[in-house]
């Protein structure tokens, strides 16, 4: 896993290249796959060739969501080309950009974000001829798919939702500080302009809305992979999810020596082993310290 100073850098200067990145949701665009297009990170490794098609090993495409300030190019430059590797259509978009703010994303609200998860998830299908996908999200991007699945008619259309240190159940905003000290100018932003960052506090209403009837929708399974050394979203154990279809896993009981806190979740070899087993039970394997993607 990488350090916390190395994934910082690794972050800013990645950022600093989308400054021209999606300023907003797709205008007008009425052909699924070109609004999907629209939304795609650019420069994922691995992702978003819409001439992929799934195998009969791996039917589903992997949509790949990202989490709050971050985007989908800086959060999936591990998982992505893993993914892509073993053999699955790999999709990563870009979303939540609020007009005025330059770089951050995933900090408009997050039924707007959920509407673009929609688009995004519509195009992939279109282009991929497949009937559901996979999701993979990590913090407000394993939360958010949540609304989609519930509000947006998602659930007949995702298979499984895997959630990395997902904000299920909301946190603090001493949490949501943490996190935005990572990113340059999002402690600025937190204060001022993040939607979705008032969304994700323990007790808000869209959170109360959410989790209203229950955690999960039939049909779809969940898996959530937290860590103990989360200081982003806290307590750790209020991302695990309650009902049917559900695999909640601590990683420190997979691996009691792995460190990774929130950020270091979507780069942790252990967790992206355990994500394969999720997106594929029947080949899964036994996930330990040594485990990799």
């Amino acid at each position: 896993m990488l350090p916390r100073r190395a994934l910082r850098s690794l972050l800013v200067a990645a950022t600093a290249l989308l400054g021209t990145t999606l300023l907003g949701p797709v205008a007008q665009a009425t052909d699924p796959v070109d609004a999907a297009k629209a939304l795609a990170a650019p420069g994922v490794p691995g992702a978003n060739d819409w001439s992929c098609r799934p195998s009969a090993a791996h039917p589903r495409p992997v949509v790949l969501v990202h989490g709050t300030f971050a985007d989908g190019t800086v959060n999936w430059i591990a998982d992505s080309p893993a993914l892509a590797s073993r053999g699955y259509c790999v999709f990563a978009l870009t979303y939540g950009a609020k007009a005025g703010v330059p770089v951050l994303r995933a900090i408009a609200p997050v039924a707007d974000s959920a509407a673009q998860l929609s688009t995004f998830v519509d195009g992939v299908l279109a282009a991929t001829g497949a009937s559901q996908v996979d999701i993979v999200g990590h913090s407000q991007g394993g939360m958010m798919p949540r609304y989609y699945l519930k509000f947006l008619g998602g659930a007949a259309k995702v298979h499984t939702l895997v959630g990395l240190a997902p904000s299920n159940h909301g946190t603090t905003l001493d949490g949501l500080a943490v996190l935005a000290a990572q990113f340059p100018g999002a402690t600025d932003v937190l204060n001022s302009a993040c939607p979705a960052c008032a969304d994700q506090v323990v007790g808000s209403d869209l959170l109360t809305r959410l989790n209203s009837g229950g955690d999960t929708v039939p049909g779809v399974s969940y898996t959530v992979i937290a860590s103990r050394y989360d200081e982003v979203v806290t307590p750790y154990s209020g991302q695990f999810l309650s009902g049917g279809g559900v695999h909640n896993v601590t990683l420190q009981n997979l691996c009691a020596t792995d460190v990774s806190e929130h950020i270091a979740m979507a780069f942790d070899p252990v967790v992206l082993h355990e994500t394969e087993n999720a997106l594929d039970p029947a080949h899964a394997s036994r996930t330990t310290c040594l485990s990799h993607g």
